[in-house]
Parts: structure tokens; sequence; C-alpha cells
């Protein structure tokens, strides 16, 4: 059975997905298609905690369905622009997860990430699996991944 580590960039699937289909990620039938017949070494959730109760609910759902959650504060500049970016989070993460892991699952659209998934596929002899809503998601990510699906109906709550 392979090994599976699972990260998930919880603000990029968020932003992607409503914008193009105007709908939300279902974290269930995801889990369900990246963990078949595989064993999960590592699932983590990165995302950002504005301390409501409605991101709190969902948090919880997301730790029922088996993902570590991971939260950095939402900061809100003086300039009334916000940060709360989880790339290096994910990029140290992977580095080490790549280690025990046969697969490497990414979910995320972020470019940012081409690099970091050409080092474990040539270091670490991992595969890597990326998905993304593919009119978002960066084509040099996508080229770089052992395998991109894309996210359509299939991953979205009806």
């Amino acid at each position: 059975m392979e090994s599976v580590s699972i990260l998930v960039d919880v603000q990029n699937v968020y932003y992607t997905t409503r914008q193009i289909y105007g709908q939300n990620f279902d974290y269930n039938k995801f889990w369900s298609k990246v963990t078949h017949n595989r064993k999960v070494v590592n699932a983590v959730a990165y995302a950002i905690d504005r301390s409501d109760e409605k991101q709190k609910q969902f948090q919880n759902i997301l730790r029922a369905i088996g993902f570590k959650v991971k939260l950095k504060p939402y900061i809100q500049r003086s300039d009334g622009s916000a940060k709360g970016d989880w790339d290096v989070g994910i990029t140290l993460d992977a580095m080490e997860y790549a280690k025990s892991s046969d697969i490497i699952v990414l979910l995320s659209g972020d470019g940012d990430f081409d690099l970091l998934v050409e080092r474990i596929i040539a270091s670490h002899n991992s595969a890597v699996e990326v998905y993304g809503v593919e009119a978002l998601t960066a084509k040099s990510l996508m080229s770089s991944a052992t395998r991109f699906i894309p996210i359509g109906a299939d991953l979205l709550l009806k």
C-alpha cells in the first residue's frame, strides 16, 4: 500500500473554487479520492485564523475528516491590505513529509510551489499529485507535478 501525505492550501482552494464555480470544495469527497487504497502518513490543512465561529466549525469539520489544522493569524495592514500566507510552512512540511511518503498530494494552484514539486520529485523520488482549479492553476505547477488533477464538479459541494 502506498503512503501518502496530503497538504491543503485552504485559502487558495476556497477562493479559486468560488471564483470559477461559485461553489465550495468538498473535502470529504477529496479525502475519499486521495486516500483510497493508500496509507495516510500526514494530512494537514493550512488555514488563516479569523477567530469567527463559522471558521471554527469549518476547522472542526476538517479535523473530523482526518486533517491536522494549522492556523496563522489573519493580519490586516494599516494600508487596508491583508496578509495570511502559508507558502513557507507548506514547503517546509512537504520537504519533511516527502522523506516518509511515496506520494505527496498538494491541493493548491499557487505557482510558487512549482520549485517545491520539482525538488521533491528529484530529491526524494516521491510522486507529487497536484489538485487545483485548472483555469486558475499556474501552468508551471501543473507541468512540474507527476500528475495534475483538475478540480471539477465531482469535488464540489452540491
